[in-house]
């Protein structure tokens, strides 16, 4: 069989092409990600603390 008329609905390649998308791995960008997140964090903790050290400052000079 070459090629199916467009009437023709296949259910084998279907369930085929199912079957192949179930079975894929998704991508694991948490693993990455946890090691930018925690430098996003400690950028993030420093950054409050200089603005807040920044505010003691500035409020008893």
């Amino acid at each position: 069989m070459a090629h199916n008329p467009e009437n023709n609905y296949d259910p084998a390649g279907s369930t085929q092409m199912f079957r192949a998308f179930v079975d894929e791995e998704p991508p694991q960008p948490a693993t990455v990600a946890s090691g930018g997140s925690k430098t996003g964090l400690i950028v993030g903790v420093v950054a409050v603390v200089v603005v807040l050290a920044v505010i003691v400052f500035v409020a008893f000079k």
